[in-house]
């Protein structure tokens, strides 16, 4: 590990267990779309040293604001605390739209592992906030079920938690028609957050007739961030790529 990036890690560690937002932005003074990124984490941290900073500068680059939302956890995570802070993180962006120049038009959410979580299960619930155009995931936690990253249940539901809040919080079963379209992607060698959580919410937006994209990579573990010199570094590219497909289907006449 880098030394800059070490000393990044230990920054995210010490920062206080609370919602706190991060913009990333564009420094030309002009309007842009932008990416919310919620890291992973297990819903015991908050990992923006590899999934959050290292996105939003990326897309920085590709002319997009982003902002990094650090959410409660541990013994905060409880639900429904992540995502109340995810809401609070989109209604804060919306009310600043001027402020931070912000094109609020066609958003995207990004969520890695638990993160994922946080971001699929927020697209599951009415909250009265705009949804995003595309909602692009990195081997992310979908279930709360049998294939689960008990950790990331544990922290979020407790160790005893409800057949009613195991469904609730599990997005294979609770994606409907009006859901966002999807960009996924994993790695065959994860070890972590078993590659089924991927296919499982696959195969439920299928039966909804929701727009999704899965991408697979052979032998990339859990935690690859960018994934920086292996096979499966065009990811961020393609998201973009699918987020863009997303932004222009909106703005096309409708019937």
């Amino acid at each position: 590990m880098k030394i800059c990036d070490f000393i990044q890690r230990k920054r995210d560690t010490l920062r206080r267990n609370r919602y706190e937002l991060k913009p990333y932005l564009v420094k030309d003074g002009k309007s842009h779309p932008f990416a919310l990124i919620c890291p992973g984490g297990g819903y015991s941290e908050v990992c923006s040293f590899g999934e959050g900073r290292p996105f939003a500068e990326e897309l920085n680059k590709s002319g997009y604001h982003a902002f990094v939302v650090y959410y409660r956890v541990k013994d905060k995570a409880k639900y429904p605390n992540p995502q109340d802070d995810l809401e609070r993180a989109v209604r804060e962006i919306f009310g600043n739209s001027e402020r931070w120049r912000v094109d609020t038009e066609g958003w995207s959410l990004w969520g890695s592992s638990a993160g994922g979580h946080l971001a699929a299960s927020y697209c599951t619930e009415k909250r009265g906030t705009p949804k995003p155009s595309a909602l692009i995931l990195v081997y992310p936690v979908i279930t709360m079920g049998e294939h689960t990253h008990e950790g990331s249940r544990n922290n979020l539901l407790g160790k005893n938690p409800s057949r009613e809040m195991i469904d609730k919080l599990s997005v294979e079963k609770q994606a409907g028609p009006d859901y966002p379209p999807v960009f996924a992607w994993y790695g065959t060698a994860d070890d972590t957050v078993g590659t089924v959580n991927t296919e499982m919410l696959a195969k439920a937006l299928e039966r909804v007739s929701v727009t999704h994209k899965v991408e697979a990579y052979e032998g990339i573990g859990h935690g690859a961030g960018l994934a920086k010199g292996t096979a499966a570094e065009v990811w961020l590219s393609h998201a973009v790529e699918f987020w863009e497909s997303q932004r222009k289907a909106l703005s096309e006449p409708q019937g």
